[in-house]
């Protein structure tokens, strides 16, 4: 396992559950006997799917995957029927509580619910992976292996598939095992020094210094402290979970009016709505910012069967108190380029990098404490993590999959996190939040409907193109944040 990897088991608690997950709605209830079979047929092509974690005695060394030699999938696949009447609220009610819980270790770090009882015949289910397996990217290509893309699938899957599980661990003396942490080690010193070396370069060898002089015109937002916001405290054990969803046309149409990246556009219809909430909860805006950690991925054309996490991250700090929508965006665009030029996600490559150099038992003594440290202020407001998932249609034995709303952990003080998914033609948010730090979570989803409207006319207003947003059904939220109707084709009420 890798040191990133084994971070997410050192960091875990009761009040961290740290998986990641998805919750997909379909245009039909999935049988769940046939859908059990069909992910049996194609566990081959997932090989970790079997195997569980072991913890190295004494943390000599990082954790170790093994294959489980008692396992079997009915302790993985569960069925489960929401609380009638089977609407909006109540799969709210029941995603919350199953992202409440941790993986049970003893077995492979993965299940699926089969959801049954939903308003207008529609079926659902909810993957949950642990971070240590997988990350946001190869989290949502697993999706894609687990699911079809056509209707009738494309054959039975194989039992036996062309990947085969790897290879037993050897048992190893004491004497083996630190020597290999020895060994790690210096591994470890050596790549940071290449590391630093090529982050200098990168930095100091732009011949126009325009990625410096960016910096620099950014260090004195940087310098300034993390200030807490109305969700930045201490977290418990139980989560909320609420959804939107934007059509990726209009997305894209207000990128190419104003310019950016889509995740540009995604962190600044996120920073007004924060603002907004904000507000809400009577603290100014008034010069400040909200400091956003943006995973990047590392992965660079990987085949999805790479699992593990292969990211980095990039920090980035936003005023909440711009008042025009394209000059947010603006804003945001500003910056997050600048930290990309200047090599933001590379620093904080290197800072996991010294840490990983470290010996095994030092990293897991560092990891298992962090979480207990009390700082007068965070290290950040809240992580965006945005992955691009399937551009075509999938399917769970015949029925469609309408939406796939993701989410990524929360805890300690980032009583709100949210993650942004592609898929379809959609951009779908997902917001998980502590349930008594932000019991109110849905505003925030409210106001992102809000900010989203404004910065759509906006770019209508230059382009000439209408100004109305396209719903894609749902009932109505209160008239300042109307929204889309997210069992997808149930009627507006």
């Amino acid at each position: 396992m890798s040191p990133v990897d084994a971070a997410f088991l050192y960091l875990e608690r009761k009040e961290i559950p740290l998986a990641i997950a998805s919750l997909c709605i379909f245009d039909g209830e999935i049988p769940f006997a046939a859908f059990v079979r069909r992910v049996e047929s194609k566990l081959a092509l997932v090989p970790r799917y079997r195997q569980i974690v072991e913890m190295p005695p004494f943390n000599l060394e990082l954790p170790v995957w093994r294959d489980d030699p008692h396992f079997d999938i009915r302790r993985h696949i569960f069925r489960v029927r929401v609380d009638p009447p089977g609407g909006e609220a109540e799969l709210e009610a029941l995603a919350g509580r199953i992202f409440s819980q941790r993986l049970d270790r003893t077995r492979p770090l993965w299940e699926i619910y089969v959801v049954d009882g939903l308003k207008g015949g529609r079926g659902a289910l909810i993957f949950r992976l642990h971070h240590a397996l997988a990350d946001g990217v190869s989290g949502a290509g697993l999706m894609k292996v687990i699911l079809d893309t056509t209707p009738e699938g494309a054959g039975a899957g194989r039992r036996r598939g062309s990947k085969s599980l790897p290879p037993t661990v050897v048992e190893r003396s004491l004497l083996d095992r630190i020597s290999g942490t020895v060994r790690a080690t210096l591994q470890g010193a050596f790549s940071v020094e290449a590391g630093l070396l090529s982050f200098a370069q990168n930095l100091f060898g732009d011949p126009t210094g325009e990625s410096r002089k960016g910096l620099l015109a950014l260090l004195p937002e940087l310098a300034l402290p993390v200030e807490r916001l109305p969700f930045n405290k201490p977290c418990g054990s139980s989560r909320k979970f609420c959804w939107a969803q934007f059509d990726l046309a209009e997305v894209k149409a207000i990128r190419d009016a104003f310019g950016g990246t889509l995740n540009d556009v995604v962190l600044a219809v996120l920073t007004r709505a924060l603002a907004r909430y904000v507000r809400l909860h009577r603290q100014t805006t008034v010069k400040r910012f909200v400091r956003i950690i943006c995973p990047v991925s590392l992965r660079h054309g990987r085949e999805i069967g790479d699992l593990g996490n292969l990211i980095s991250f990039m920090p980035v700090a936003l005023p909440m108190d711009v008042r025009d929508p394209a000059e947010m965006l603006r804003a945001v665009s500003a910056r997050t380029e600048t930290m990309k030029h200047a090599g933001a996600a590379q620093l904080l490559l290197l800072v996991a990098g010294c840490i990983a150099a470290a010996p095994a038992p030092l990293q897991a003594l560092f990891w298992w404490g962090l979480p207990e440290l009390i700082l007068p202020a965070p290290l950040l407001n809240m992580i965006c993590t945005n992955v691009p998932g399937p551009d075509v249609p999938l399917y769970a034995v015949g029925r469609r999959m309408l939406a796939s709303y993701p989410q990524v952990p929360t805890g300690y003080d980032l009583g709100v996190n949210v993650a942004v998914e592609t898929y379809d033609g959609k951009l779908f948010f997902g917001l998980i939040a502590d349930a008594q730090v932000a019991s109110d979570v849905n505003r925030l989803r409210d106001f992102l409907y809000t900010s989203f409207g404004e910065l759509r006319g906006a770019a209508a207003a230059v382009t000439g193109g209408p100004k109305k947003i396209r719903r894609t059904g749902g009932k109505r939220r209160p008239p300042a944040a109307p929204t889309p109707p997210l069992l997808p084709a149930r009627n507006a009420a």
